[in-house]
């Protein structure tokens, strides 16, 4: 099961977009946005190796992770949910964190916004599924803010090879 397109990416206002269509249907799409052991398969950028994660899906739980950059740098993220509809959306905040899940800033951007709003959607047709992904700064100083628009390409890269190693995993399942 691979993808059938290459990301788009979109910027709508502020806001931050990426759209693949997968080879799988959505409650396999959505299983491994939720399930801690599938999300330990393929989650953040390519070449990052994750070493831990906690997940707790409800609304106000997390997944808080921990991955190992290629220069072995660790860094640490997390997500606050807002909204679980399975299987076909998922509204949560990503931040970066220290490894006790405190909010921090971007290890390498001092002026990224401290959360991100995004809102992640499933449709199926034909035994496909399209992922929308949809982002934008809140909370957020006007600097953060351009910072953030200013990111719309390394985060389409990043999140582009996180989206081929999700059809990767999901081709071998």
């Amino acid at each position: 099961m691979a993808a059938q397109n290459e990301s788009a990416t979109k910027t709508i206002g502020r806001e931050f977009m990426i759209t693949r269509v997968l080879d799988a249907p959505r409650e396999l799409v959505f299983k491994a946005w939720t399930e801690v052991e599938r999300l330990k398969e393929w989650w953040g950028p390519k070449g990052f190796a994750m070493l831990n994660c906690k997940l707790v899906l409800k609304p106000a739980g997390i997944f808080h992770y921990c991955m190992r950059t290629p220069d072995g740098t660790e860094m640490w993220g997390k997500f606050v949910y807002r909204e679980i509809v399975a299987p076909e959306r998922i509204v949560f905040v990503n931040s970066f964190s220290d490894e006790k899940g405190n909010v921090t800033r971007h290890f390498l951007h001092q002026r990224w916004p401290l959360e991100v709003l995004n809102t992640l959607t499933l449709t199926e047709k034909g035994g496909q599924t399209t992922l929308t992904l949809r982002g934008g700064p809140i909370n957020a100083t006007e600097e953060e803010r351009k910072t953030f628009e200013e990111g719309f390409t390394s985060m389409h890269k990043g999140f582009s090879g996180t989206l081929d190693q999700l059809a990767e995993y999901l081709a071998k399942i």
